[in-house]
This record gives C-alpha cells, sequence and structure tokens, in this order.
C-alpha cells in the first residue's frame, strides 16, 4: 500500500486528475484539472492531492485543500474528497489517506483539520468531532468535522 503525494509526484499529475474527475463525476471535470495542475508548483503548502496505490493499481483518493465549496471559510485545512474503491471498502484505507493528510497540515502548521460529510459515525470512529452544520453554493448543507493535529 502506497500513498502518493502529487506534488512530491508530478508525473503522476494527469493519472490523478483522471481518476478524480472519474470517481466524483458530478464535480465538474476542469475543476480537478485546474486545481491539481496549479497544485504541484503551489508557493504555499496547500493544496495537496494524493493517491492510494495496492499493487500498482489506484483505489483511492483525496485531497488537502483551504476550502471545500463550504460556507465556513474561517475553517481550514480541509481534507476532500476523500474515495476509495467499493471492492476495497471495510479495510481502513480511507484512513490512510487521512493520516497523510493530517501529517502534511500538522507540518505545516496547522492545528485541526476539518471535513464536511453527511456519513454519520464512520468520522467520529477515527477521532473526528462534529462541530456543526455548513452550506455549500448549490443549496445542501453538510455537517462539519474537526479533529486536532
Amino acid at each position: 500500500m502506497r500513498i502518493i503525494s502529487v506534488r512530491e509526484n508530478p508525473e503522476y499529475k494527469d493519472k490523478t486528475i483522471e481518476y478524480l474527475q472519474n470517481s466524483w463525476s458530478e464535480v465538474a471535470p476542469i475543476i480537478y484539472e485546474d486545481c491539481i495542475s496549479h497544485s504541484i508548483n503551489a508557493k504555499d503548502s496547500l493544496p495537496q492531492w494524493y493517491l492510494l496505490e495496492n499493487n500498482d493499481a489506484i483505489i483511492g483518493c483525496a485531497g488537502l485543500i483551504t476550502n471545500d465549496f463550504i460556507s465556513r471559510m474561517d475553517l481550514y485545512p480541509w481534507v476532500c474528497a476523500i474515495f476509495i474503491e467499493e471492492k476495497h471498502r471495510g479495510n481502513n484505507y480511507s484512513k490512510l489517506l487521512i493520516e497523510k493528510a493530517k501529517k502534511d497540515a500538522k507540518e505545516a502548521g496547522f492545528k485541526n483539520l476539518y471535513l464536511c460529510t453527511d456519513n454519520i459515525g464512520f468520522y467520529e470512529k477515527i477521532g473526528f468531532n462534529y462541530i456543526g452544520q455548513g452550506y455549500h453554493p448549490w443549496e445542501e448543507e453538510s455537517r462539519i468535522y474537526q479533529i486536532d493535529l
């Protein structure tokens, strides 16, 4: 099992863009293309994008970003786009991606990490605490979670 940082491995840029576009097809493809392309040479620590590889096959992804399209712009960084292929779920692989995001956020000097989701139960099991609701531009809301680094 290997976590690939796109910033540290820019040769994975196109593969990462394609994987995120396929994993999150409800998001306009240009969003991931633009964000990932510009993240590689960003002057600051954010954004970061990750792939999870198992035996040379990509089985998951995640990002570490300044805002996850949510109204709480006072909170950051956010772990986002956490995705594990269905046949690999139930093995705590998403926790590997979250741990990498936590490590990078802490090294960048952040004290907390946030995420937004409608999933109740999973993130609490790995140490996140529900702190309230947030609102998206598409007129939906999500639960906001925080974990101390």
